[in-house]
C-alpha cells in the first residue's frame, strides 16, 4: 500500500514539474522568444500565460520598453539575428549611426543654424535618418537630443559677443519702451490732475456765487423789512473790519458817516443830520 501511494505521489510531483516547465508568462513590458533547439520558433508580443514543449524549448526575454538611448525593440525576431540580443551591441551600433549622422548634418550647417532655433529641425532630421538604419536591426529610435554642442575657442567667443549684444540690444529697447510709457503716463495724470483741479475751480466758483446771490438776496431782504437795521448792521461789519487788530490805525474825519451809530445808539442824530 505504502508503496502504491509513493508511487503515485511521485508521479504527480514529476507531472507538476513537467507542467512548470512547460508554462510560462510573458510581461506588457517585454516579448518573447521561443527558441527549439537554438532556432527562433516563435515571438510573443502580447503578455498573458503560455506554454513551451519541456527540455527541447527554451525561452529569452527582451525589454519592449524605451530604453536609456531613446530606443526601443519593436522586432524582437530580427534584433536577436542581427545583435544576437545583446543591448550593448546594440548600443554601439546605434551609437556610430547617430555620431555619424550629427558629424555629417552639421558638416552641411552654420554656427547659428546650431545655436539657434534650427537645432530642433536638425535633431528631427538626425532623428529620422538614424531611424532607417536601427530598423535595420529590429528597433526604433524614439528621439535624438543634441545636450551639447563642443565649438572652437574663435568661434565660442564669437558667439557669446554676439549674444551679448543682443542681450544688450534688447535691454535698451525695453528700457526705451519703458520710458516712453513712463512719460505717457505721467502726461495722463498731469493732465487729469489740470481736469480735475479746473473742474474744482468751477464747482467751487459756481458755489461761492450761488453763495453770494443768496446772500445778496438776503440783504436786500432784510433792507427792504428794515432799512435802519441793515444799515446798523453794514456799519457793525464795517467796524470789525476795520478794527479788527489792536495795531490797525485809522484815520477819518470825526463828523464822517463812519462814526454814524458810534455818536448815537438809536441812530436819531444821523437821522436828523
Amino acid at each position: 500500500m505504502k508503496a502504491g501511494f509513493s508511487f503515485i505521489l511521485a508521479i504527480v510531483v514529476t507531472l507538476l514539474v513537467i507542467l512548470a516547465m512547460s508554462v510560462f508568462t510573458v510581461d506588457q513590458r517585454q516579448y518573447a522568444i521561443i527558441f527549439q533547439l537554438g532556432e527562433v520558433r516563435q515571438v510573443i508580443d502580447q503578455p498573458g500565460l503560455y506554454l513551451k514543449w519541456p527540455f527541447i524549448q527554451n525561452i529569452r526575454y527582451f525589454d519592449r520598453r524605451i530604453l536609456t538611448l531613446k530606443w526601443r525593440i519593436v522586432d524582437p525576431k530580427l534584433y536577436y539575428v542581427s545583435v544576437q540580443g545583446d543591448e550593448a551591441r546594440a548600443k554601439i551600433r546605434l551609437n556610430q549611426t547617430v555620431n555619424a549622422g550629427l558629424r555629417e548634418e552639421f558638416g552641411k550647417k552654420t554656427v547659428h543654424d546650431v545655436v539657434s532655433g534650427e537645432r530642433d529641425k536638425i535633431m528631427e532630421l538626425m532623428r529620422n535618418k538614424a531611424d532607417k538604419d536601427a530598423r535595420t536591426i529590429g528597433v526604433e529610435i524614439v528621439d535624438v537630443r543634441l545636450k551639447r554642442v563642443e565649438l572652437p575657442t574663435e568661434v565660442s567667443e564669437a558667439v557669446y559677443r554676439r549674444m551679448e549684444a543682443e542681450r544688450k540690444r534688447n535691454a535698451n529697447q525695453l528700457r526705451s519702451e519703458g520710458s516712453a510709457e513712463a512719460e505717457k503716463i505721467r502726461a495722463d495724470a498731469d493732465k487729469q490732475r489740470e481736469v480735475i483741479i479746473a473742474e474744482a475751480y468751477r464747482d467751487a466758483q459756481k458755489l461761492k456765487g450761488e453763495g453770494d446771490a443768496k446772500s445778496t438776496a438776503l440783504y436786500a431782504q432784510a433792507f427792504g423789512q428794515n432799512p435802519e437795521f441793515y444799515a446798523f448792521y453794514r456799519s457793525l461789519e464795517a467796524y470789525r473790519a476795520s478794527f479788527k487788530s489792536k495795531q490797525d490805525v485809522l484815520v477819518v474825519d470825526p463828523s464822517s458817516d463812519f462814526f454814524k451809530y458810534m455818536k448815537s445808539v438809536g441812530g436819531e442824530s444821523g437821522r436828523a443830520k
